[in-house]
């Protein structure tokens, strides 16, 4: 198939682009800097060099393609980040999950495109209500940490818009918390200076997803799936008191401090104690069943034991 990918250089792009190509598939593959288009042709994809935000440049490249289905993985995620000002750093992000999916859609709809997949994100928007493990039936959660809030509307927003697309079968998948090459530094490196304490009891549940399991679930989604939303999961959900200590003794790291509640509130804020103590996991049951796909890494114990650079 003809599949254009939008946001093909960032972490998931990167794994994705190869896996595709190696799948049969022609794949055109935007950025947004011509330094990245030499890397592109050597992973098999024709590059284009394009704003996402740019509507009329989007549809000239997709009308170009004619692709059979788009893919959106445009982010503009900063390497470092915390999570007292967590809007504002996701604030291009939500740009391009709001605005830059219209014009895809558009693009799609121009062109004849009948298949789009888009990225979400599976944890800290699930309810903080009820059991620790929630469903695609879960509600995302109805009243999000102030700090919150923006960013949460704008995934929202893509889910609803891209599962609701006319004449568009969408898939909009939700990834766990990524790991593995490119996505990892900064959490080995907090753990390793012991700035990740936890939080209070550290019951907030993760969800966890290797950046390879994240590009073959998607893969799988070109050419399999109906129209909803999908977690993208590894089997294991665990509370921050479990899996932090964990991955300390793995890179060698001094155990986490733990921190009252209070204390974690002045240094990362709502959110950062809301990720800490009330998020909820992802089951991945409706993505092993209707897109027939199974994460290599089925746990994260065993991902960042031996899969975290690999």
């Amino acid at each position: 198939m003809r599949v254009f990918v939008a946001g093909a250089t960032g972490a998931i792009g990167k794994q994705l682009v190869p896996a595709l190509v190696v799948a049969g598939h022609q794949v055109t593959a935007t950025t947004r800097y011509p330094r990245n288009t030499a890397g592109l042709s050597a992973a098999g994809a024709s590059p284009v060099v394009v704003d996402g935000l740019d509507a009329v440049a989007v549809g000239e490249a997709v009308a170009r393609a004619e692709p059979d289905v788009i893919i959106h993985e445009m982010t503009a995620i900063p390497p470092s980040f915390g999570t007292r000002n967590f809007d504002r750093t996701f604030a291009a992000t939500n740009e391009l999950r709001t605005r830059g999916l219209d014009h895809l859609l558009a693009a799609a709809a121009a062109s004849g495109v009948r298949r789009v997949i888009a990225q979400s994100y599976a944890g800290w928007p699930n309810a903080r209500t009820g059991g620790p493990v929630k469903t695609e039936d879960d509600s995302l959660d109805p009243d999000p940490p102030p700090g919150q809030r923006a960013s949460i509307e704008a995934i929202r927003y893509l889910e609803d818009t891209v599962t609701h697309a006319d004449g568009i079968t969408g898939l909009a998948l939700r990834y766990g918390s990524l790991y593995g090459p490119g996505t990892t530094d900064q959490i080995v490196a907090m753990i390793r200076k012991r700035r990740l304490p936890i939080v209070g009891d550290g019951s907030g549940v993760w969800s966890f997803l290797h950046i390879e399991d994240a590009a073959t679930a998607t893969v799988a989604a070109v050419q399999r799936g109906a129209t909803g939303v999908y977690n993208i999961v590894d089997d294991d959900p665990a509370p921050v008191s479990e899996w932090v200590p964990v991955v300390a003794r793995q890179v060698g790291a001094k155990p986490p401090w733990h921190v009252p509640v209070w204390l974690g509130r002045v240094f990362a804020g709502d959110v950062g104690v809301s990720v800490m103590t009330q998020v909820r996991g992802s089951s991945n049951a409706k993505a092993k069943r209707e897109l027939g796909w199974q994460p290599r890494w089925a746990s994260w114990r065993d991902g960042f034991a031996r899969g975290l650079g690999t």
